[in-house]
């Protein structure tokens, strides 16, 4: 059974700095792509940043280029988002989510097999 469970969410001011730990259990790690989504109240899930199987290549949404950082640690069956510079709209239910997407859809949520129960980022003006 394939599990992830992230870590690290909280209340934060804008400008701040916030980084979330997923870590995954009950398979081989480093054959799959990790991705971050999020859902913010009444919108629908959204892409954040994906990382490859090695960890070699990194993705992101236009909306964080810049602000964010995804890493991930193979020897810790861990991924990491590093998020600066944080704003109001980057308030949502961040979740973690484990795949194997083709490569035009790394940002698509149906590409993903596995998720974590989320952890709540709130970005106060």
């Amino acid at each position: 059974q394939v599990q992830l469970v992230e870590s690290g969410g909280g209340l934060v001011q804008a400008g701040d700095s916030l980084s979330l730990t997923c870590v995954v259990s009950g398979r081989t790690f480093s054959s799959y792509f990790e991705a971050w989504f999020r859902q913010a109240p009444g919108k629908e899930r959204e892409f954040v940043a994906a990382v490859s199987w090695s960890g070699g290549s990194t993705y992101y949404a236009d909306s964080v280029k810049g602000r964010f950082t995804i890493s991930k640690h193979i020897a810790k069956n861990a991924v990491y988002l590093q998020m600066n510079s944080l704003k109001p709209e980057d308030t949502a239910v961040y979740y973690c989510a484990a795949g194997d997407p083709v490569a035009p859809r790394i940002g698509v949520q149906d590409e993903y097999d596995y998720w974590g129960q989320g952890t709540q980022v709130t970005v106060s003006s």
